[in-house]
C-alpha cells in the first residue's frame, strides 16, 4: 500500500505552504486528505484504478491530481516545486518535534539559519527570546525536540504497527519451506519499536530456504546470503528483515535466545552456571551433553520454571516470579469482548456505524464503544449536542438489526482548560460511557487537568493518558504517577491507546496502575474499520505491563462492564 507515502507527501506539502505563509484553506485541506489517506482501511491504488478515489473524504479534483501522478510517475511536481523555494534541509527540519513551520520561519527569517547546527546555534543566543512567542520555555521545548529527532534519526526503528504485517507476509510466505518458523527478538516481546526483523526457522534442507528467503517478492535488495542466514531490505518502509535457520532438535533453544532480552538471558545463563548447565542457541548442556533444545517449553524447564511469556522477558522479576510460581495469567486476545474507543463518520472517522458494528462482529465482540468527538474539538469534527443526539438515534435504530451485539453510546470528551469536561454533565448522564482526553493545550497544568476531571462521576476512563505520539511527540507535561494515583482513589479506568503510534499507556506505566489495583481499558481509537485491528497492540502492551484479564475493563460481559464504572 502507498497510502503512507502519499500521505507524508500531502503533510510535507502543508508544511512548506505553512513556512511559505500560504492560505490556511489550502494548508487544512492538505492536511485534512493526509490524514484521511493515512487512516483509509483500503489500498490508494486500488481505490484509484477503480476510479473510486472519492471514496475517501477530502480528495477534491486537485489532491486526486496528484495522487494519480504519484502512482503513476512516483513523484508529484507540486511536492518538487514548492520545496525549490525553500532551503534543501528544512523540509527535514520541519519534522523536528515542537518546532513547526511558522517557528522555523520566524528563526529563519531572523537569523539565517540553513541547519539543524544553524539552529542549535540560533537558540543559544540571547536575541531568540525577544522574537513574538519565543520564550525560554518555548526554546527548551525545540532543543528537546532537536535532542529527540536527532536520536531518532541515528537509531532508526520502527513502529511495531508497522512491522507487524511485514513480519507476518514474509512468515507466511516461509511456512511451506520450514518445518517451524516464528518472529523474534523485540517484535516477539511486542517492544512499542523494533529495529531490524528478526525470524527463526527450523529446516533440513537450509540451502531451499535460504533461496527461497532472497526471492522473497517484496524484497528490494538482498544484503546478505549464507548457509543459515540471509538478509534482505524489504521494499515497504525499507526494513531489513534477518532470517536464520537451525535444525528443528535446537529450535527451541534458538528462539528463546534470539527473542531475548539480552538482561533476561543473561539472569538465565547465570542460574545455568549456578546449576552448573550452560546455556546458548543450540540448546541447554550438562558438559557436552545437549538435555533440551526443541522447544522453548522444555529451556524453561530444565531451571525450574514454567514457561515465560515472550512479553514479560526484560528482567523485571518475571524470572523470579516463574521460580516462585507468581506469574500472571497474561490477558490474552481472545479475552477482548469489545472495543471501547471507535470513531465513526459523526465525526472524524471515515466509517458507518453499521460498518462499524459489522467488523466488530467479524473479530468475535459482544460490544463495540462509540466514541465520537466532542464539540471543542472542531479540527475533528467534534459533536454538538445537537449532532451527538442524532448519532445516538441512529444507534439505536441500528442495534435493532444486530441484537447479538451491544451497541455502546459514548463520546471522547475534552477535558478543558480548567478541568471540565466538554459536555454538561445532563448529556454526559445520557451516554453509556465517557472517555476525557486532553486535545489542545499540552504544556498548561495537565496533571491539575485530568484530577479535576477525575472528580466528576461522568468520567469513566481517561483516554491517552501521557498524550505522546512515538514518532513525533513526547506528550503532555504531565506528572503520570501522581495520575495514577488519583485513579485508584476515584476508581477511574485508565486507556491503552492501541493505535500503534500512541501504545499509551506504555507497558512500564501499565505496570504502576497494575500495582496500584487501577483498572485499565484498551481501545484501538480506530478512525476506519480497519483500524480495529490494532487491538492486538494494545493486548501487547497489556501483557508488558503483566497485565490479567482482570484489570481490563473490556474483557468483562457488557453488563458486567457497565456496572464497574465509577458512576453507580
Amino acid at each position: 500500500m502507498k497510502n503512507n507515502e502519499i500521505a507524508d507527501l500531502f503533510d510535507e506539502i502543508a508544511d512548506v505552504l505553512e513556512f511559505t505563509g500560504d492560505s490556511v484553506f489550502k494548508i487544512n485541506a492538505y492536511r485534512k486528505a493526509a490524514r484521511r489517506i493515512r487512516e483509509a482501511s483500503e489500498d490508494i491504488e486500488q481505490l484509484y484504478q477503480a476510479g473510486q478515489l472519492s471514496k475517501i473524504p477530502g480528495i477534491g479534483k486537485g489532491i486526486a491530481e496528484h495522487i494519480e501522478e504519484y502512482l503513476k510517475t512516483g513523484r508529484i511536481s507540486k511536492y518538487k516545486n514548492l520545496i525549490s523555494e525553500i532551503p534543501p534541509t528544512f523540509v527535514e527540519m520541519m519534522k523536528i518535534p515542537n518546532l513547526g513551520p511558522k517557528t522555523l520561519k520566524l528563526i529563519y527569517d531572523n537569523f539565517k539559519i540553513q541547519t539543524i547546527d544553524d539552529l542549535k546555534s540560533a537558540l543559544e543566543k540571547e536575541e531568540i527570546l525577544a522574537l513574538p512567542g519565543m520564550g525560554e520555555k518555548k526554546v527548551e521545548n525545540i532543543k528537546k525536540g532537536i535532542k529527540l529527532y536527532l536520536s531518532k534519526k541515528t537509531n532508526r526503528r520502527i513502529s511495531l504497527g508497522i512491522a507487524l504485517p511485514v513480519v507476518f507476509a514474509i512468515v507466511d510466505y516461509m511456512k511451506p519451506v520450514c518445518q517451524r518458523i516464528s518472529p523474534c527478538g523485540s517484535l516477539r516481546r511486542m517492544k512499542e519499536t523494533i529495529g531490524d526483523i528478526d525470524i527463526l526457522c527450523a529446516a533440513d534442507d537450509k540451502n531451499k530456504v535460504m533461496e527461497h528467503f532472497v526471492n522473497y517478492p517484496a524484497r528490494q535488495s538482498v544484503i546478505a546470503k549464507g548457509e543459515t542466514k540471509g538478509s534482505i531490505i524489504v521494499r515497504d518502509n525499507l526494513l531489513q528483515a534477518d532470517l536464520r535457520v537451525v535444525e528443528s532438535s535446537s529450535y527451541g533453544a534458538a528462539l528463546q535466545y534470539f527473542t531475548g532480552s539480552k538482561d533476561h538471558n543473561i539472569k538465565l545463563r547465570a542460574i545455568a552456571k549456578e546449576k552448573e548447565l550452560k546455556i546458548n542457541e543450540y540448546g541447554v548442556f550438562r558438559g557436552d551433553t545437549k538435555i533440551v533444545g526443541e522447544t522453548e517449553e522444555g529451556v524453561y524447564e530444565v531451571f525450574g520454571m514454567p514457561f515465560i511469556a515472550p512479553e514479560l522477558r526484560e528482567d523485571r522479576g518475571e524470572i523470579e516470579a516463574a521460580i516462585e510460581g507468581k506469574l500472571p495469567i497474561l490477558v490474552e486476545e481472545k479475552d477482548i469482548l469489545g472495543d471501547m474507543h471507535v470513531h465513526t463518520n459523526f465525526s472524524d472517522g471515515t466509517s458507518a456505524i453499521e460498518e462499524i458494528v459489522k467488523k466488530a462482529i467479524s473479530m468475535g465482540y459482544k460490544f463495540v464503544g462509540l466514541a465520537d468527538h466532542s464539540q471543542t474539538s472542531k479540527f475533528a469534527g467534534g459533536l454538538t449536542v445537537e449532532r451527538l443526539r442524532e448519532r445516538n438515534k441512529e444507534i439505536d435504530r441500528i442495534s435493532k438489526k444486530y441484537p447479538g451485539i451491544t451497541i455502546l453510546k459514548a463520546a471522547e470528551v475534552d477535558i478543558l482548560g480548567d478541568g471540565k469536561l466538554d459536555y454538561p454533565d445532563e448529556i454526559l448522564a445520557e451516554l453509556d460511557f465517557v472517555i476525557g482526553s486532553i486535545h489542545q493545550g499540552f504544556k498548561k497544568n495537565v496533571t491539575e487537568r485530568m484530577i479535576a476531571a477525575m472528580e466528576n462521576r461522568y468520567l469513566d476512563i481517561i483516554g491517552h493518558p501521557t498524550g505522546r505520539l512515538i514518532s513525533s511527540r513526547e506528550g503532555y507535561d504531565v506528572d503520570i504517577d501522581r495520575v495514577i494515583e488519583h485513579a485508584a482513589k476515584t476508581g477511574t479506568i485508565l486507556e491503552i491507546n492501541a493505535y500503534y503510534d500512541r501504545l499509551d499507556l506504555n507497558d512500564t506505566n501499565v505496570f504502576k496502575a497494575r500495582e496500584k489495583k487501577v483498572m485499565v481499558s484498551i481501545g484501538t481509537d480506530a478512525h476506519n474499520t480497519r483500524m480495529m485491528e490494532y487491538m492486538k497492540l494494545g493486548v501487547g502492551v497489556a501483557r508488558r505491563g503483566w497485565l490479567e484479564k482482570h484489570r481490563i475493563i473490556n474483557c468483562y460481559p457488557v453488563r458486567e462492564m457497565l456496572v464497574k464504572r465509577k458512576r453507580v
